[in-house]
């Protein structure tokens, strides 16, 4: 099966004020609940990426889907 990604990723992070605990990070672009999986991906090919935020913390979630720290940013969308 092709991985479908929707073609519309923002150019820019989600910034988050983030609580402690399991979250899982939306990959394949289609979820209504962005950065967050809502269970869009189906027949996508592409599965969510969980992250264990260990305290509440800011989180700067990755827009593109090409950040080198997914699901963190980590600027690459400054320069697509």
């Amino acid at each position: 099966m092709t991985e479908q990604r929707n073609p519309d990723f923002p150019k820019r992070p989600y910034i988050v004020n983030e609580t402690a605990g399991k979250k899982y990070y939306c990959r394949c672009g289609f979820s209504k609940n962005q950065p967050y999986c809502d269970g869009s991906h189906k027949g996508t090919g592409i599965t969510p990426l969980m992250v264990d935020i260990p305290e509440d913390r800011r989180c700067a979630y990755c827009g593109c889907r090409q950040s080198g720290e997914l699901p963190f940013c980590d600027g690459t969308h400054a320069v697509l």
